[in-house]
């Protein structure tokens, strides 16, 4: 109970998540934002085609990517497919760094990933951010690509 006569608000209690810190070899802190492409945005439909994942901790900033473009046509026979592969090439230069990115691919990686992650209203744009904890941020990023961007496989495929 608390000093309020109600019960314990867990306000005084000890963290739930331990300090990831504290083991040097344990898995660190990473954030990934699933990238959507959004044929018709009066419509809300959406299909994942890449990932974004960001780890401070092992300085590293990547993205994947699968254009289906039947699924996307399915949403809207006339989506500029060249203009998605567009978007995908440019959130590449930007994870990269690479110079055609402009002056965000100068920025550092935390940057790059805010920037990436920032809302849009634009056919090609990531969803929410999310966290979790790894050891080996590559091995994530292509375990959440192959889980929410790869069409699943029909059983007996």
């Amino acid at each position: 109970m608390s000093s309020r006569g109600g019960l314990d608000s867990g306000l005084n209690s000890s963290p739930a998540v331990a300090n990831v810190d504290s083991d040097p070899d344990g898995p660190k802190l990473f954030t990934w934002a699933v990238v959507r492409a959004v044929p018709r945005m009066e419509r809300g439909e959406f299909v994942n085609i890449g990932v974004v994942l960001y780890s401070q901790h092992h300085e590293f900033l990547a993205c994947t990517h699968h254009l289906s473009a039947g699924r996307l046509q399915a949403l809207d026979p006339d989506v500029d497919l060249a203009m998605a592969r567009a978007a995908l090439r440019a959130i590449g230069s930007v994870c990269e760094g690479s110079p055609v990115a402009g002056l965000i691919g100068r920025q550092p990686l935390r940057a790059r990933f805010g920037w990436l992650t920032a809302p849009k209203s634009t056919v090609v744009h990531t969803g929410p951010v999310h966290s979790g904890l790894t050891s080996d941020p590559g091995a994530e990023l292509a375990g959440l690509h192959r889980r929410l961007v790869l069409p699943a496989l029909s059983p007996g495929e």
